[in-house]
């Protein structure tokens, strides 16, 4: 519809799709499609291309320090040094100037926290005969399992696109059991697809509303010495709403008593 109104030449009616499909496309709870997305963006590319183009000006002050900045480009990048402060941006352009603040980054060691959002886990570590074993302390040479249940509650229907990441300390060894063919022999549900890296398995799957799946991975407790195991998550590829995870913890892999 917009790039009809474009072609038309009603820019009025025009610019009140633009700001809705600008909206959608920001609403992280919004799924979008990757054609969906194209198709929005070509929308509205076709719509600002007759705009009128200046200079971008500006001032911004952070943390008291004020800086002027200039460019002919459609927008400017700056990088702020520290991760805490007060930004204050003045707008000396012909037109808007719309500013968006990006804070990214990984969690220190020991920073994660539990958290969900339309999806729930659980997960255990077992020995090979069944019983439970405590992961932050396991003898050199223990061979054992990594139990990930992940249960869709069915607020938001049927899942798809679900991706579950563990990542394993490097004093733990992953038992790629396809190479032997040994997998069937660990149980559990198979997800659609298994990545298993050095230090890590990707596992992507779908769930049902109501589905409960339980992925297993076999390791081995190889190295000797104290390591982090990184937090444990699931999310939905194309959906920022649907996500759980479960905080690291430090482990510790010691020599085996002898007798």
């Amino acid at each position: 519809i917009l790039e009809t109104l474009v072609v038309l030449g009603d820019r009025t009616r025009g610019f009140d799709l633009v700001k809705e499909i600008a909206g959608r496309l920001s609403n992280n709870s919004y799924w979008m499609s990757t054609q969906t997305t194209a198709w929005s963006l070509k929308a509205i590319s076709s719509f600002t291309v007759g705009e009128k183009k200046g200079p971008l000006s500006f001032d911004y002050s952070w943390n008291g320090k004020r800086v002027s900045a200039t460019t002919e480009l459609p927008y400017a990048t700056v990088t702020l040094a520290d991760s805490k402060g007060t930004l204050q941006v003045d707008n000396r352009s012909g037109g808007p100037l719309f500013v968006r603040v990006i804070q990214q980054g990984v969690p220190a060691r020991g920073a994660e926290t539990d958290a969900d959002n339309n999806l729930s886990m659980m997960i255990s570590y077992t020995d090979l005969k069944g019983n439970d074993l405590d992961p932050s302390r396991l003898e050199q040479g223990q061979q054992f399992i990594a139990a990930v249940a992940v249960t869709n509650p069915g607020v938001r229907g049927n899942l798809q696109n679900l991706a579950l990441t563990q990542i394993f300390p490097s004093g733990w060894e992953i038992n790629n059991l396809r190479l032997t063919g040994d997998e069937a022999s660990l149980g559990g549900d198979k997800a659609d697809y298994t990545d298993i890296r050095d230090d890590r398995v990707y596992m992507y799957f779908g769930l049902n509303r109501g589905q409960r799946k339980v992925f297993k991975v076999s390791l081995t407790a190889t190295y000797a010495g104290t390591y982090y195991l990184p937090a444990v998550s699931c999310e939905a590829m194309y959906d920022h709403s649907v996500y759980v995870r479960r905080k690291g913890t430090v482990t510790e892999v010691v020599k085996p008593t002898v007798n």
